[in-house]
């Protein structure tokens, strides 16, 4: 997952407000006393459109993914903006960092990608990165989501810089949803270049999340609606996670 595809991913993002949703986890972690300074780890960070404005912000940032061509777009934009944070390839169900973190993060949908077999493991690591009283962050998208905007539709969008057609097929037995992307961008020749992409999301429901949190280690377990501090309502798309560990 993730190889040519990191060459378009910012391209097929680009109608994201990465500052809005920055701002809210500053928001969220600062209100839980993550302050200016504290070193913080994003998990499944791609090409790190949240880690580099996070870094500017006054966290000390650390990058993790498991793709090298993500980090690779990571890095460039990094640099290009005047920013010097480290990148780590790394599988975050065995995260491992040198130093324990103030805060750990997993945005964009970086949990979907997660089995519910995967899910524990990944809790478990970042407890165990965790100073005591540290903080975990994440969001996703939710099960209503998941089955009824995502599951078994087909999206078309035509740009001047891309074409892309996506395929999406819900599978109730596993809770899951299978995403086909391909992606075409015009070359210089006139010809176009085509990159597919295939991915699963699953769906993790609320008691799930919570007991998997609950056997991590991890306390003060809050579920928030989509960039709000209130909690969560029955059609929202996203949700936020927070929890402490002791």
């Amino acid at each position: 997952m993730y190889t040519d595809f990191a060459k378009v991913y910012d391209l097929l993002m680009q109608d994201v407000d990465y500052d809005a949703w920055a701002a809210h986890l500053l928001r969220l972690l600062r209100l839980n006393g993550v302050q200016d300074g504290s070193a913080v780890c994003e998990c499944a960070c791609g090409t790190g459109s949240l880690t580099i404005p996070l870094q500017k912000a006054g966290f000390r940032m650390t990058g993790v993914d498991l793709s090298d061509k993500m980090l690779e777009e990571a890095m460039r934009k990094a640099r290009a903006s005047g920013c010097l944070l480290p990148f780590i390839r790394q599988d975050m169900t065995r995260l491992s960092l040198p130093r324990k973190a103030d805060a750990i993060l997993c945005t964009c949908d970086g949990v979907n990608y997660l089995s519910p077999e995967s899910l524990p493991l990944f809790l478990s690591a970042a407890c165990s990165n965790l100073k005591s009283g540290g903080v975990l962050l994440f969001d996703l998208s939710t099960p209503w989501k998941l089955k009824n905007l995502l599951g078994n539709q087909s999206l078309t969008r035509r740009e001047d810089s891309f074409v892309y057609l996506w395929d999406n097929a819900w599978d109730d037995k596993k809770q899951c949803v299978h995403l086909d992307l391909t992606v075409f961008l015009p070359e210089a020749d006139g010809r176009y270049r085509r990159v597919d992409e295939t991915q699963t999301q699953y769906a993790h429901e609320r008691p799930f999340l919570r007991e998997c949190l609950r056997k991590a280690g991890f306390v003060s377990i809050r579920f928030y609606g989509k960039f709000r501090l209130s909690g969560p309502r029955e059609k929202d798309d996203r949700w936020h996670v927070l929890a402490v560990r002791p």
